[in-house]
């Protein structure tokens, strides 16, 4: 798959609940993931998801790399090397970028005034950080939402028509930080166009309770690898940011 097909999978599920892009968005980005090809309008139409495109365009910047090359796309879902050397300054210069595209001055400024060595434009950091929601306006930050908006490992456990168990770990918070919880079963729709094959075991990436992808073994270690390293750098700023309310999943949450 190509990176606009691949974002597409990611995208997908909050644009289905009208969190984020353009209101009419889903055809060309469910015709881009089961194509493996993204169009001209679905590439439109990501480049339109508020707090999505500045992550892609700063990523690609700094490697010389078109924001949707396929590379620069998993390094902000799923992580990877192209993530490295990012810090608070390149962080700094983001917020600006998603100031104009709806998140606060003052927010930004809060954020700015609290940002940690360390910063990375992985979407998992985004989500701790940042915040759900806050760039919309569409979605409260609340522990609930932040744990359906990230995108999680997890493993499939069982599988029955159109849904599967998955077992993932979920975040919890302690003395205001976010640290690993016990693991949870819960069960999922899944589309078979979208996933395709897959054997219990197999590690899928689950974002707004959507199994976005099968991952490879080494996209499954990434994935873990970032998201930690997103949480723990976040977790340096979040007691002087927020507190994290458990508050009601907004709709499209998984229940456990």
């Amino acid at each position: 798959m190509d990176g606009v097909s691949l974002c597409a999978r990611f995208s997908i599920a909050t644009n289905r609940l009208q969190f984020c892009g353009p209101s009419d968005a889903e055809p060309a980005l469910y015709a881009a993931i089961v194509e493996g090809q993204g169009s001209a309008a679905a590439r439109t139409a990501l480049a339109q998801f508020e707090a999505l495109y500045p992550y892609l365009a700063a990523i690609g910047e700094r490697h010389g790399r078109d924001p949707f090359d396929r590379e620069v796309v998993e390094a902000y879902w799923i992580g990877n090397e192209l993530l490295e050397g990012f810090g608070a300054p390149e962080f700094r210069r983001l917020l600006d970028t998603l100031v104009a595209r709806g998140l606060s001055r003052r927010a930004a400024e809060r954020l700015t005034a609290h940002l940690p060595d360390g910063s990375v434009p992985h979407h998992a950091f985004h989500v701790a950080f940042v915040g759900v929601g806050e760039v919309t306006g569409h979605v409260p930050t609340t522990l609930a939402n932040l744990e359906s908006c990230r995108p999680a490992l997890g493993r499939v456990t069982g599988r029955a028509p159109g849904r599967i168990e998955v077992e993932r770990v979920p975040w919890v918070v302690g003395n205001g930080r976010l640290a690993d919880g016990a693991p949870t079963r819960t069960w999922l729709s899944y589309d078979d166009r979208i996933l395709g094959s897959f054997a219990l075991g197999a590690a899928v990436a689950v974002h707004w309770s959507h199994p976005a992808i099968v991952l490879s073994e080494p996209q499954a270690e990434r994935l873990q690898r970032w998201t930690t390293r997103s949480r723990e750098v976040a977790n340096r700023a979040l007691p002087a940011l927020r507190a994290l309310d458990p508050g009601p999943a907004a709709a499209g949450a998984a229940q456990r």
